[in-house]
């Protein structure tokens, strides 16, 4: 009998290169606190009526059985929703995933993706993990998209997918509708429009392109104004034939039946949301009044549900935030932003509780 040779143990040399150089996602300061302003999400939860109801027809589901491969109940009524085809919507969990889903149908060694920099960090890992290159197009120093550079870069680079969140996080900037055009338009790539704050915009969706362009892709998520971040819904919408194609990387059996029953649910009372939007809304443009009333930092104007604040230290005021109760979002290590903090538009009271503790922090 041949013999065996050990080998000395080192599970790392199977691990990629990629990956064994990064550092799983985390949220600084945790996820606990009294007043929670940090990942950007709608403050009202759902009626109780609501949740009964949902929750009753749940527990009429058989909990041993698989949902569909893809939620066709939820994509139906989400479809009708928006006024677009069935075939046009894709249903994942969350709409995280659906970024990694469109990762791998486009991107590859040798291929490459443009982002607007800064940005929601999720689209450079993917490309990073896909072993993609990763072109970073600046914003300016107030924070806004620079088109005529992200369309230079784009007819230079020739880029395979091209990311444009907007209203943009964590800088709260949006691009007009005419802008994103001039970028779908100009461009050869998949521009992916990651719209999880369009509810909160003064702008128009991108969906209102769909018919006209067959590289764009418009990203939603239920996480924001729906107010069901819990349940890890959201959708890809696209041209039939792009829709397809981004389909058959995606995990099947991803969305279980609980969010797909949530969802319809709360699309049959969308009166819920529209009231959420409109508290909100009218407390983003209250905080920010009050906080453009304070000398020792700076207020950048918000078209999402969350405001950028400039300040000295910013990791100072984070931690003596937090010691009061306060969590907000520390965004000091992305570039052009060393000096700001993210704060989410939460109820009246914890808008209070923040605008309380901020001043005292800062006195001190």
């Amino acid at each position: 009998m041949k013999t065996k040779k050990r080998y000395e143990q080192d599970f790392l040399e199977n691990i990629a290169p990629a990956t064994r150089q990064m550092s799983p996602y985390m949220v600084e300061g945790g996820q606990e606190a009294e007043v929670k302003l940090n990942q950007n999400e709608n403050p009202y939860d759902l009626p109780d009526a609501l949740k009964r109801d949902i929750l009753e027809e749940f527990r009429k589901e058989c909990w041993n059985r698989y949902p569909d491969v893809f939620p066709n109940q939820a994509i139906e009524r989400y479809a009708r929703f928006l006024g677009v085809p069935k075939e046009c919507v894709i249903m994942g969990n969350g709409s995280n995933e659906l970024i990694y889903a469109i990762g791998l149908a486009t991107l590859r060694r040798n291929a490459s993706m443009l982002i607007p920099s800064p940005s929601f960090s999720l689209y450079e890992k993917v490309a990073t993990l896909l072993e993609a290159d990763v072109i970073k197009v600046a914003m300016t120093d107030a924070l806004e998209f620079q088109v005529d550079e992200i369309l230079e870069e784009a007819e230079r680079s020739r880029p395979n997918l091209i990311a444009l969140c907007a209203p943009n996080n964590p800088t709260s900037k949006s691009l007009a509708l005419e802008d994103i055009e001039d970028i779908v338009a100009h461009s050869r790539a998949i521009v992916l429009v990651d719209e999880a704050y369009i509810e909160f915009s003064k702008r128009r969706s991108a969906l209102e392109l769909l018919d006209r362009y067959s590289n764009l892709v418009v990203l939603r998520t239920f996480s924001k104004a729906f107010g069901l971040a819990g349940l890890r819904i959201g959708f890809a919408i696209a041209n039939p034939a792009l829709a397809a194609e981004l389909l058959k990387p995606k995990i099947p059996f991803a969305s279980n039946r609980l969010a797909e029953i949530a969802l319809i649910k709360l699309l049959d009372n969308y009166h819920v949301v529209q009231n959420a939007v409109a508290s909100i809304l009218r407390e983003r443009e209250r905080l920010y009044d009050e906080l453009r009333k304070i000398d020792a930092i700076k207020t950048h104007e918000s078209d999402a549900n969350f405001l950028i604040i400039e300040l000295e230290n910013p990791t100072r005021v984070f931690k003596a935030l937090k010691a009061r109760g306060v969590l907000v979002r520390n965004v000091s290590s992305y570039p052009l932003m060393e000096k700001c903090l993210r704060v989410n538009v939460g109820t009246r009271e914890e808008n209070d509780r923040f605008l309380a503790a901020l001043k005292e922090t800062l006195a001190g």
